[in-house]
């Protein structure tokens, strides 16, 4: 356990990030398995605008988005 103040302070800075990008990516998760049972181009356009939040708020790196995009585009049939 760390001793110094600003260290206990940053512990529990990074759990509170933590447990808040862990929403996001539950939130990610579920758009994308309801976007494989029944794909459209309305949920392939609301899921980029969460993969680009995500970019937006550190969550993902950008080449990780660009490669979930990759492959939602690739279930549809859009090139």
């Amino acid at each position: 356990m760390a001793n110094i103040k600003s260290s206990i302070k940053d512990i529990r800075r990074t759990k509170r990030r933590t447990f808040r990008n862990g929403k996001y990516k539950v939130e990610f998760d579920k758009m994308k398995k309801s976007f494989i049972k029944s794909p459209s181009a309305k949920s392939l356009s609301e899921l980029y605008s969460q993969v680009d939040k995500m970019v937006k708020r550190k969550i993902f790196h950008k080449n990780k988005a660009a490669r979930e995009k990759s492959k939602l585009s690739s279930i549809l049939g859009v090139k």
